[in-house]
């Protein structure tokens, strides 16, 4: 892909959905398959609003692999990144939609997911040095190497250009909080945005107060903090000024992917070089409208989309 603005980093896989909600998944009959994973959604978010995007990530020699190369292609996404760990399989995620606003996953990731054995042999390095954009995420640390490459990914872009950590943080993916801590937070000091919610700043910064949170995020280098509070809106916040984003009301159908569509509306608009508080209102009408759909990559809006509902 030529004149690449933006490469994310981290999580593939395939969601399945119930097709009977109201049930748990002892109940479900039957499911539909989706592309998944936080990094490969936020790429996806991206090219919708028209950006061209890329995901560094890794699959299984499995008919699911294939499936994530060819969605991603149909999704306008350059799968050129996308590598084969030979003896995994690409991870599946079970989803049930109740509670709709916060569904319970089931996470098949065993031994390892195959992210997480990226090294740095398999790392475009051309690409992270030049890419207007670069995505990370707290998940992509919780194993080795993946640890180790995408700490060397960090060093290296020096906080160039947008380098941005989305906290994603997971317990399930993780020993303990503390563990988590610290290698969540080495990572804050090599970015220049964050974006998470509450408790994703608890574990990264050890408060849950916006305000605080953000105090300290911008204390240690990062130039927009983006603290997202749920029925309370978004906290965007930068040394000299900070403000607070009313939510958008839609009727919530899944909640799952409303970070992710939230995730490529901030790329296309800190590509687009809007002021932070544009960028926090567009990105917060993005993430309500994937939330008031079914699945996560196929929900994610278009720009005529969301300034629809920003009209409202």
């Amino acid at each position: 892909m030529t004149g690449l603005e933006a490469l994310t980093i981290g999580r593939v896989g395939v969601d399945l959905y119930p097709q009977q909600s109201d049930v748990g998944l002892a109940e479900v009959e039957s499911f539909a398959k989706f592309l998944g994973g936080t990094a490969t959604n936020v790429a996806v978010a991206a090219a919708r609003l028209g950006r061209r995007s890329a995901v560094l990530t890794k699959v299984g020699p499995d008919g699911f692999g294939d499936y994530v190369r060819t969605a991603l292609a149909d999704f306008g996404v350059s799968a050129d990144y996308v590598g084969t760990a030979p003896d995994l399989l690409t991870p599946v995620v079970f989803c049930e939609l109740k509670p709709p606003a916060d569904p319970p996953l089931l996470f098949y990731r065993a031994p390892i997911a195959p992210d997480l054995t990226l090294t740095e042999d398999e790392v475009p390095w051309d690409v992270v040095d030049s890419v207007p954009l670069l995505w990370v995420t707290g998940t992509g640390v919780s194993a080795e190497p993946g640890r180790s490459t995408q700490r060397r990914i960090l060093e290296r872009r020096d906080r160039r250009g947008h380098t941005v950590l989305d906290l994603d943080y997971r317990p399930m993916f993780w020993p303990d909080a503390d563990t988590a801590r610290a290698e969540i937070g080495w990572m804050v000091d090599h970015v220049n945005v964050v974006v998470g919610n509450r408790a994703e700043v608890q574990v990264a910064v050890g408060t849950a107060d916006p305000d605080a949170a953000a105090d300290r995020l911008l204390a240690r280098g990062v130039r927009l903090a983006v603290i997202k509070r749920g029925a309370e809106g978004v906290l965007v916040a930068t040394e000299y000024e900070r403000w607070t984003v009313p939510p958008c009301r839609v009727e919530v159908v899944c909640g799952l992917g409303a970070g992710d569509g939230f995730g490529g509306a901030l790329i296309h608009g800190l590509l687009a070089d809007w002021d932070p508080h544009r960028i926090a209102t567009y990105a917060n009408a993005a993430g309500a409208l994937v939330a008031s759909r079914l699945a996560c990559a196929d929900a994610m809006p278009t720009d005529s989309e969301i300034e629809d509902l920003l009209c409202r």
